[in-house]
């Protein structure tokens, strides 16, 4: 059986006690299922979703299991849960079409690697997704609050998490995987209750809704022309060898795909970028560099060398101008502007992390110093310049100050 361990009971919007969910071994759900799965998604309008996946040792994360939540007024709790089994020959079709409903809320927690997944394995669109990670950094749980520790800060539950880092892709699945697998959705939409209403009383759920909406694009296919981008110490080479880094980088791409193993175990990356330096025309001269074992020459030493070939043939690519830099002069202001979000995030109740990076805030003094336009970073942009944004761009303009007010730091007009 699965461990759940109750702390005290919350009340829900009425006030009124909500009954939990009995812990209970489930069973794997058919195809009939998710016809009524997604039947119920669509008439409530929500949905709770969760995955297990394997990544190691694979090209692509591997989707192993599937878990739903959706209201159900005939289930014993009020909510219907079912685990899907990806292996099986099945139709995910109209579940698929659920998760595509822009009518239909998709609930999850940390959403953007279960999105990618969710699109890629089931060819799907999903969108509407109310992420309770995300959400949560607007209620004032922090930006990066786990799902068993937010459950017990919001709703005084603690879950066991016993089977977190078991084989997902081993089958059959053991009564351990298949309990932890149920208690990651059955609280899920009772969750996300708890947050729309603090959201809602705070007026923040319109900037966690505009938040999530960052989640709908979410994707883990990777381009195998710009993979060389990723390559440590590319921006040393220069514009021929960049060129074949390039042909050489998408060749391994594509082939670890092809193979579905780790782009590092078809060639590492130390070794592509020595051999964009050096460019061997013959797979005698790979010999010469460091992290290429026999193996690798035997079975790809040739397919190697006609990638660096098809890159020195090809046009150069220039390296791309670099930024403006800093001054040491900027550093004052960057601790500036990063104590006014951080004012502003406190009285709020967001998470600082939600507003900025400093290294967006670095770009934004360095043009405001520079006489530049605006950046086109997240701190001057929606939700994040209603908070503060504007009022950064007055300050490095000059027409506002920072002053201590009542020992609080303040931000008034100047001369006003």
């Amino acid at each position: 059986m699965g461990s759940v361990f109750l702390g005290r009971r919350p009340t829900g919007r009425s006030g009124i006690v909500p009954h939990v969910p009995h812990a209970s071994v489930p069973a794997l759900a058919g195809a009939d299922e998710i016809a009524r799965i997604a039947e119920l998604a669509h008439a409530s309008g929500r949905l709770g979703i969760d995955t297990e996946f394997m990544s190691e040792g694979r090209y692509r994360a591997l989707l192993c299991l599937v878990q739903v939540a959706v209201p159900d007024a005939e289930a014993p709790d009020g909510i219907r849960i079912a685990l899907f089994d990806p292996f099986e020959q099945l139709d995910f079709g109209p579940l698929a079409a659920a998760l595509a409903d822009p009518a239909v809320e998709v609930i999850l927690h940390a959403a953007r690697q279960d999105v990618a997944i969710l699109r890629r394995a089931w060819r799907t669109d999903v969108s509407n997704v109310f992420d309770t990670q995300v959400a949560a950094g607007f209620a004032g749980y922090g930006a990066q609050t786990g799902y068993g520790n937010l459950l017990g800060a919001a709703l005084g539950l603690r879950v066991g998490k016993t089977a977190s880092y078991t084989r997902w892709d081993a089958r059959p699945l053991t009564e351990e995987q298949l309990s932890y697998a149920r208690e990651d959705v059955v609280y899920l939409l009772q969750l996300s209750d708890r947050l729309h209403e603090q959201l809602r009383a705070s007026g923040r759920l319109e900037w966690a809704r505009e938040e999530c909406r960052r989640m709908d694009d979410a994707t883990d296919e990777r381009d195998p022309e710009t993979a060389y981008e990723r390559l440590p110490r590319s921006g040393q080479l220069d514009p021929r060898s960049r060129a074949v880094a390039r042909e050489v980088a998408a060749w391994r791409e594509r082939t670890a795909s092809a193979e579905d193993k780790p782009v590092g175990t078809i060639l590492p990356d130390p070794a592509l970028v020595e051999i964009a330096k050096r460019k061997p025309s013959s797979p005698r001269e790979l010999e010469q560099i460091r992290g290429l074992h026999g193996g690798h020459l035997r079975r790809r030493g040739q397919a190697i060398v006609d990638a660096v070939a098809r890159g020195r043939e090809a046009e150069p690519i220039a390296r791309e101008a670099r930024r403006p830099g800093g001054e040491a002069g900027d550093a004052p202001l960057i601790a500036l502007v990063e104590a006014v979000i951080r004012t502003r995030a406190l009285e709020a109740g967001l998470a600082y992390e939600l507003v900025a990076s400093r290294a967006e805030l670095e770009q934004v003094v360095i043009a405001a110093r520079r006489g530049d336009p605006e950046p086109d970073v997240r701190a001057l942009n929606g939700w994040r310049r209603e908070l503060v944004g504007e009022e950064l761009a007055e300050l490095l303009a000059g027409r506002r100050a920072v002053v201590i007010d009542g020992g609080r730091l303040a931000v008034t007009p100047v001369g006003g």
